[in-house]
């Protein structure tokens, strides 16, 4: 868990890194006949959620720099988790389906 929080606490910028390929995987299917519209809003909710994660990290950095408890963090990991999880699933059985 230490590794991930000294990943993504006060890094947007890897933030967005881990966002890209939601991004790609949102945006890819929309252009092929066998895309499922389940698996396209599954993931252009976590690249959203990853986005605003990555927008939100940059704020608190910019507005409080020294941050040491950070209590947001509880709720938006578990979300992201979720989220990340859930998208990548859809995109899975996306493939699944099409076969």
């Amino acid at each position: 868990m230490e590794t991930l929080a000294s990943f993504f606490v006060g890094q947007p910028l890897n933030i967005l890194l881990v966002a890209v390929p939601f991004v790609l995987a949102a945006w890819w299917p929309r252009y092929s006949a066998t895309a499922l519209p389940r698996a396209r809003r599954a993931m252009t909710w976590a690249a959203a959620a990853w986005l605003a994660y990555a927008a939100w990290e940059a704020l608190v950095q910019w507005r409080t720099p020294g941050a040491d408890i950070r209590v947001d963090l509880l709720v938006i990991w578990p979300v992201l988790g979720l989220l990340s999880l859930y998208a990548v699933w859809r995109w899975l059985a996306m493939f699944t389906k099409t076969r």
